[in-house]
């Protein structure tokens, strides 16, 4: 398929993660599925996709969704678009709070609650802490009473992050499930580093001890649609300067280097891990290769928008007004994938090119954005 707007790209995106699904979906017809921050980047096709199953499969018994967000930063307008469907039900919550106490019966649950943008986790820092913990745990008591009550949950996820390895040492790039970490408990970004390593105790834990059905995953640099214009990392931040017309501005050499996973791929690893993964165990979710710097990732983004818009920018280099902008960076950020592909038959197929040229179609249509405070 062509895809010349968003509209198009959205509905090859959805059709791909159905169709790299097939076996996983069907278990969670008839079921009623949870999703706590659904309204944010990963809540976006996490949602639509399974609103996207249904309507391609109206012989089969639907699935329920369910989102809890807290809006933070408003209700998006995808969102609004579908609120009414039948097979939805969106609820404001912060999930710090007590679960509501007519919250039902649920299936599955996932659990993408917290802010993930480190320009707004280090300005929310005890907000991100308290979703990766408190909410988290709240969560999981939800889990253990159902098992109490035989009204077992049948798969959690929990999202935790690539930045629980912290800045990898060599010998440890490409980075395994394994590798312990080497992450600072006290810097500017250790609310979300250290309080996702929590998470991850916690999930182990409660797995063991209760014998609970969870999952963990760590997903390594996705971008896509549903990645706010405004969320100010470096894709959405790109694009913004494209479409304004403007020079692409990095605020480092652009040496670190990432491999980037297109969202479309993400959230069939996310489904995966959900309802194929290993209790109390990990998996790294994203792209193996190629690594590229954040340069070269500017530059690839340059070359794009000018086939697709004639876009007549450059790239310039500033330095960041703020001192602790690049403190504990990651130098480079690459997955080992060979447990997901053993364990879920992953294989992610979406390459970078053509995951930018989606990426920049949508944020087209797609530029108005609410900016966080």
């Amino acid at each position: 398929m062509k895809m010349n707007n968003s509209n198009d790209v959205i509905d090859t995106d959805l059709n791909y993660i159905c169709e790299q699904l097939p076996d996983e979906l069907i278990q969670l017809s008839g079921k009623r599925i949870l999703i706590t921050g659904g309204a944010g980047f990963l809540g976006y096709y996490l949602v639509q996709s399974l609103l996207h199953w249904n309507k391609k499969n109206i012989e089969k018994e639907s699935i329920k969704v369910v989102v809890y967000d807290n809006f933070m930063r408003g209700m998006p307008d995808w969102l609004k678009a579908i609120e009414n469907n039948e097979f939805l039900n969106v609820v404001k919550y912060n999930v710090v709070d007590p679960l509501p106490k007519d919250v039902g019966d649920f299936q599955y649950i996932i659990h993408g609650a917290s802010i993930a943008s480190p320009i707004f986790y280090r300005l929310h820092p005890i907000e991100t802490m308290d979703a990766n913990i408190t909410g988290l745990r709240n969560l999981l008591d939800y889990c253990l009473l159902q098992k109490q009550k035989e009204k077992n949950v049948e798969g959690f996820l929990f999202y935790s992050t690539s930045e629980i390895y912290g800045d990898p040492t060599p010998s440890n790039i490409p980075t395994p499930e394994t590798y312990r970490g080497n992450v600072s408990c006290t810097g500017p970004r250790a609310c979300y580093d250290e309080s996702k390593r929590y998470g991850e105790t916690l999930c182990v834990n409660f797995s063991q001890q209760y014998d609970l059905p969870i999952r963990i995953a760590r997903p390594f640099n996705n971008y896509g649609p549903g990645l706010k214009i405004t969320d100010r990392r470096a894709l959405p931040d790109f694009a913004k300067n494209v479409l304004d017309g403007e020079n692409i501005v990095l605020l480092s050499d652009g040496s670190p280097t990432r491999t980037f996973c297109y969202i479309a791929d993400a959230v069939v690893g996310y489904f995966k891990v959900l309802l194929k993964g290993h209790n109390g165990e990990a998996y790294n979710i994203g792209l193996d290769k190629p690594e590229i710097s954040i340069r070269e990732l500017a530059e690839n983004v340059i070359l794009t928008a000018k086939n697709l818009f004639d876009y007549q920018g450059k790239l310039v280099f500033k330095t960041s007004s703020d001192k602790d902008y690049l403190t504990d960076n990651p130098n480079r950020r690459c997955p080992i994938i060979d447990k997901a592909f053993e364990h879920l038959d992953y294989k992610p197929k979406i390459q970078l090119n053509d995951g930018l040229k989606r990426s920049l179609l949508w944020y087209a249509d797609n530029r108005i954005a609410k900016v966080e405070q």
